[in-house]
C-alpha cells in the first residue's frame, strides 16, 4: 500500500505525489527533477553536481555526488511537494492505495467537487 498526498489549486486537477523515496531521483537526479518540472531544486542539484565535479578531486567527488543523488531520492517528494506549494497548491488529503488512479478515485469520491477540475484537465489534454 502507498501514501499519497493531495495538492489542489482552484480550477485545476489535483496533483498526487507518492510518499517515500525515488528511485528516478536517486539514478538521475537533477534531471529527474527538471522533468519533474522543480525547476528551482532540479537547478540547484544541477549547480551542486557541477561544483562538486569542478571543486573535488578523486574518490571524494564521487562520494559527495553519491550523496548528492541519494539525497535526492530521499527527499525528491518533498521537493515536488515545496514546488507545488510554491505554484499554490495546497495539501488536502493524504490517500491510501496501492496506486495512483485507485487514489485518485478515492480522492475525488471525499472531494466531489474536484471532479470538474479533474475531467476539465483531462480534456485539456
Amino acid at each position: 500500500m502507498n501514501i499519497y498526498t493531495a495538492h489542489t489549486r482552484p480550477r485545476r486537477a489535483p496533483e498526487l505525489l507518492r510518499e517515500g523515496f525515488t528511485w528516478g531521483g536517486l539514478v538521475f537526479g537533477p534531471f529527474w527533477l527538471l522533468a519533474q518540472g522543480a525547476w528551482v531544486a532540479g537547478v540547484l542539484a544541477l549547480c551542486a553536481d557541477v561544483l562538486i565535479a569542478v571543486l573535488a578531486r578523486g574518490d571524494a567527488a564521487l562520494v559527495l555526488a553519491a550523496c548528492v543523488s541519494w539525497l535526492i531520492g530521499l527527499f525528491g517528494q518533498d521537493l515536488r511537494r515545496w514546488t507545488l506549494a510554491r505554484r499554490g497548491f495546497h495539501e488536502v488529503h493524504v490517500l491510501a492505495a496501492p496506486d495512483e488512479d485507485t487514489a485518485l478515485a478515492r480522492l475525488l469520491d471525499r472531494r466531489p467537487d474536484l471532479i470538474e477540475a479533474a475531467v476539465g484537465a483531462e480534456l485539456r489534454r
